[in-house]
């Protein structure tokens, strides 16, 4: 929906305006049935775990516009959890097996085949470049909120509705001002893109809802590769549906990957 829509701080700021307004029912009756304590700590990991998404977005959708989703979306989703699994490994103390390791091997070698292998180094061309470097930067992004946020749910408490309900806030705040000087930009977003818009404010704060709720429980080597299988999809809309090419060598590169994180949750 997003690479249909072109993507862009305005497009940001609508579904995450929407996204504000769609989940506050549900906010202010956790609010008040719960009654979860807010610490200065607990609004510092708020904030963090706003800004970090809001970065994400923003290279992530910049890596949209440059290079194909079919690269970018891979790139990023297989860097993300394979370097959430290591950074799970030094700082919480996670330890994963054998058959783990050969899930992060699956993964470098899937990522590095998807790329185009040794002939990557004799490529010049521009727009396989720009995925390389937004689909790697946007895997270390995915990397930091992860633990960042596994932290925030798990020992803060912070509920996951809330969490994610705050990083909509901070980025409609962040981008109000931005949006608002470009309002026309808003009013011909919103007319050409409606659906996506809705469709994005719904269903992307959903699915990391549901992730950090799994979160609170199981261990990031665990939840990390294992939301990862959307890689697969992404790779079949990209390929079939914005007709981006090379179907063969990035659905068999998006499957190696997902048998690498298969290998890591099991590990």
């Amino acid at each position: 929906m997003v690479k249909r829509a072109g993507g862009g701080p305005v497009f940001i700021w609508l579904f995450a305006s929407l996204s504000v307004v769609i989940y506050a029912p549900i906010c202010a009756y956790i609010l008040w049935v719960k009654r979860p304590r807010f610490s200065p700590m607990s609004l510092t990991f708020i904030v963090v775990s706003a800004l970090l998404h809001l970065i994400y977005f923003l290279i992530l959708q910049r890596g949209y516009k440059k290079g194909d989703l079919s690269l970018v979306y891979p790139l990023a989703r297989g860097t993300g959890p394979m370097l959430s699994v290591f950074a799970a490994i030094l700082f919480f103390g996670e330890r994963p097996g054998w058959i783990a390791v050969i899930g992060a091997i699956l993964v470098v070698f899937s990522v590095f085949y998807f790329a185009g292998g040794l002939r990557l180094f004799e490529s010049h061309e521009t727009k396989i470049s720009w995925s390389l470097s937004y689909g790697i930067l946007t895997g270390v992004v995915i990397a930091t909120y992860t633990l960042w946020d596994k932290h925030a749910v798990s020992a803060i408490l912070i509920p996951p509705i809330i969490l994610d309900w705050s990083s909509s806030i901070v980025r409609m705040l962040v981008l109000g001002p931005y949006a608002l000087k470009r309002w026309d930009a808003v009013r011909s977003q919103w007319k050409l893109n409606k659906k996506y818009i809705l469709g994005v404010a719904v269903f992307n704060p959903l699915s990391y809802i549901l992730v950090l709720t799994a979160l609170i429980f199981t261990p990031v080597s665990y939840i990390a590769p294992a939301r990862e299988i959307s890689i697969l999809f992404g790779t079949v809309l990209g390929t079939r549906f914005l007709a981006e090419g090379h179907t063969k060598e990035r659905i068999l590169s998006a499957c190696i990957m997902i048998l690498g994180m298969i290998a890591l949750s099991l590990g």
